[in-house]
């Protein structure tokens, strides 16, 4: 759908829904923005769908293309949403949140991160919608503390690879404040902490990606560092669980909020449970640390259970079995491996 007919189409939706939510996910047709138009659209709400499909793809969407009350609209966030209409809810997912992606072009990313939060912040204040900016666990940093409460502020590096993709965001949780303080936006900011599962793409960059496309494929399992390094890993579904949990709070403002799987494992751990899973000739490769990758990474989710009750379920061997399964079907890992 073409920009022009972006406030047309949403007139159409909103006259014709009656009093069915409806919401716009920004970021849509990504990893985790497709698995939450899933959700929204199962239980009934109207969602449009908006990605400029520079990261997400087509192919995590084309199921719900033709059910009624699902719009997809191809759009860059740094351009402003011409949404007309009622809006209920905004949930803001659009950036690249892989390595290899968003240092692709750290200009772009950057912009996405802050002109995207302005421009879903604009929106919010026009309809009158509440906004839940995804935020992540990079503006923390190479943390000097473990685990990271929401009050730690972070060591982050203003001028290094990962900059436009940490500051951006930090840059996008200060907006969201100030949309709420000064403008009265009803606002919800998500810290995310590592997140894998279905409909990652192979090429994603991030460990849990890499270790499975690489054992299917044959390739040894590219460590970096020592492997010493720690991560908390959480399952899609428990990730989305709490994000929509956040949502769903009375206060007309919730402050940032940690979302992620306080189990720690290392690297090597990681490799190990990968390698148990798939029958593969892969071995361990060692290679330098990227610069500013951080030593250890652990969320503090105690904010969280108490506003919401929420917890992760799936620990991290029946999520790698789901998102092994996935990979093993998926046409890139067959086409990875010949």
């Amino acid at each position: 759908m073409h920009d022009s007919d972006l406030a047309n189409e949403s007139s159409q939706v909103s006259s014709s829904t009656e009093r069915r939510r409806i919401v716009v996910v920004t970021g849509g047709a990504g990893f985790l923005g497709s698995h939450l138009c899933d959700r929204l659209s199962d239980g009934g709400a109207v969602v449009i769908c908006i990605d400029n499909l520079d990261s997400g793809r087509m192919a995590n969407i084309l199921h719900l293309l033709d059910r009624p009350g699902f719009t997809f609209i191809e759009h860059d966030v740094c351009d402003p949403l011409p949404i007309t209409g009622r809006i209920d809810e905004i949930y803001n997912f659009a950036c690249p949140a892989s390595p290899p992606k968003y240092r692709a072009d750290p200009i772009h990313t950057l912009r996405t991160s802050v002109l995207g939060a302005m421009n879903a912040l604009d929106l919010a204040e026009r309809t009158g919608a509440v906004v839940l900016q995804a935020s992540t666990s990079e503006v923390y940093g190479d943390p000097d503390i473990s685990p990271q409460p929401e009050t730690y502020r972070g060591a982050v590096n203003t001028v290094g690879p990962r900059s436009c993709y940490d500051e951006g965001k930090r840059a996008a949780e200060t907006l969201v404040h100030d949309y709420a303080d000064r403008r009265g936006v009803s606002t919800r900011t998500v810290r995310i902490f590592n997140t894998y599962g279905p409909r990652m793409a192979w090429d994603d960059g991030r460990v849990v990606t890499n270790f499975i496309c690489q054992a299917l494929s044959g390739e040894d399992l590219t460590i970096y560092g020592s492997g010493r390094q720690t991560r908390s890993f959480c399952y899609v579904d428990d990730l989305l669980d709490g994000i929509q949990a956040v949502m769903a709070l009375p206060d007309r403002v919730v402050p940032p909020v940690n979302v992620g799987n306080p189990g720690e494992f290392t690297i090597l751990e990681l490799a190990d449970k990968v390698l148990e899973r798939i029958d593969s000739p892969s071995r361990l490769r060692f290679c330098d640390l990227p610069v500013d990758d951080p030593r250890q990474r652990r969320p503090d989710i105690g904010l969280v259970g108490r506003l919401t009750g929420w917890q992760p379920k799936v620990p991290l061997d029946e999520g790698l079995d789901r998102t092994i399964a996935y990979f093993a079907n998926a046409l890139d890992c067959v086409e990875l491996a010949r």
